[in-house]
């Protein structure tokens, strides 16, 4: 088992045992090739519904994943995804995806770079023995053009649905002699649990390449994907599809007018969450001409309509990474913040819906790079995930105060 570090060490970490119920550390170090989650670069949790913790991780060219029956105390013995080192997708919005269903059934999917020239692959596995074994990692789909950014959700029936940025569209194009702007959403879904996958197909053309995306279920067989857009003009503002059923995306819709006209690729992706009242919670990072930074807002249409953006962090602290989680106990949002010398987990939270917010807090902090921080739930109860150079690994629980 793998076991929690020094206390001092946690100590060090937090900025207060008033900020968090729990907080458990797996060491790491300052340089590590192997594949121990010490070493990990990027880690994607997710709870099981019958309450355990699971990891996968990226570490020494391959996905591991293990357990926690403690809400992180100690892990299970890391077991490889794959036996052979692979050429993941390193970029800053990569990382593996992971759903773990009712049936202890673990889908993973994740990108490896095909060329030196970024065009990758999305894989998926599965296990079906309780992370024991995972099955040999295969294509989603059979094109051979660039996919990265895949993001995987478990809709309530046991369907998981797939969607990431794809380059099909733009080589046919280009074969053409045709423009084309940016990479396409496209999406496919599994009724196996993630063993099989029906055939892909497309949401929207014109999309940015190089940006993470955010799925969350507005109800069942209604996918809802916050994606960064390619409006006219070349500008990269925020849009939003809800899926009207499996079948059927619905209309785009804008969320965001930031004015963000660019050419190059922002990586940085938005967050989605939609509470149990059905609101849309969006966060996302901007450098357009009409504001630049993080930003929140919400909508109560269905995703049709965005309340005005309301402004996250100190943009003079390099706030960026935004995540948001609704859960029984409210809607929380955290981000990073960087002061010139330590790296800050800030955290606010709303117990009204998003309508009113509490004062920004600090809940962690590092000296050293760290991964993007991430929000996952376990029925009412919140928790921060983040892996960090200098200290490694820390699962955090957030009290439910405003």
């Amino acid at each position: 088992m793998i076991r929690t570090a020094a206390a001092a060490a946690i100590a060090l970490f937090l900025q207060g045992a008033a900020n968090a119920q729990m907080s458990h550390h797996h060491a790491s170090e300052a340089a590590c090739d192997t594949t121990e989650l010490r070493c990990a670069t990027k880690v994607t949790p997710a709870f099981a519904p019958d309450g355990t913790l699971w990891l996968a991780w990226m570490a020494g060219g391959r996905i591991s994943v293990a357990r926690s029956g403690d809400h992180g105390k100690t892990f299970s013995a890391p077991v490889a995804v794959f036996d052979q080192a692979l050429k993941l997708d390193w970029g800053p919005d990569a990382r593996p995806s992971m759903i773990v269903d009712r049936q202890n059934r673990i889908a993973i999917a994740f990108s490896i770079f095909r060329d030196k020239n970024f065009n990758g692959e999305v894989l998926y596995t599965r296990s079906v023995d309780e992370g024991r074994r995972f099955s040999k990692p295969e294509p989603i789909t059979p094109g051979t053009e660039s996919q990265r950014f895949v993001q995987l959700a478990l809709d309530s029936d046991g369907s998981v649905f797939a969607a990431w940025i794809d380059k099909r569209n733009r080589a046919r194009a280009s074969a053409g002699n045709q423009s084309y702007n940016g990479a396409a959403l496209f999406f496919s879904w599994s009724k196996d649990g993630g063993g099989t996958y029906s055939e892909t197909r497309l949401v929207k053309d014109n999309t940015c390449e190089c940006c993470r995306i955010a799925v969350a279920f507005a109800g069942s067989r209604q996918p809802a994907v916050l994606f960064r857009n390619i409006f006219p003009g070349g500008v990269r503002d925020h849009a939003i599809v809800t899926f009207g059923d499996s079948a059927a995306p619905g209309e785009i819709h804008r969320v965001s007018h930031d004015g963000w006209k660019t050419d190059a690729c922002p990586h940085q992706g938005p967050s989605l969450a939609i509470s149990p009242e059905g609101t849309y919670h969006a966060v996302w990072f901007t450098s357009g001409e009409a504001r630049k930074g993080l930003f929140h807002a919400r909508s109560t249409d269905g995703g049709q309509t965005f309340s005005e953006p309301m402004a996250i962090g100190r943009p003079d602290r390099n706030a960026s990474r935004p995540y948001v989680l609704t859960s029984g106990s409210g809607t929380t949002i955290v981000w990073k913040e960087f002061d010139g010398e330590k790296t800050t987990v800030k955290l606010i939270r709303s117990g009204d819906d998003g309508k009113s917010w509490s004062q920004p807090r600090d809940i962690a902090a590092t000296t050293d790079a760290s991964d993007h921080p991430l929000l996952v739930g376990n029925g009412s109860e919140v928790f921060l995930s983040w892996m960090t150079k200098a200290d490694g690994y820390h699962i955090t629980q957030i009290d439910s105060a405003p």
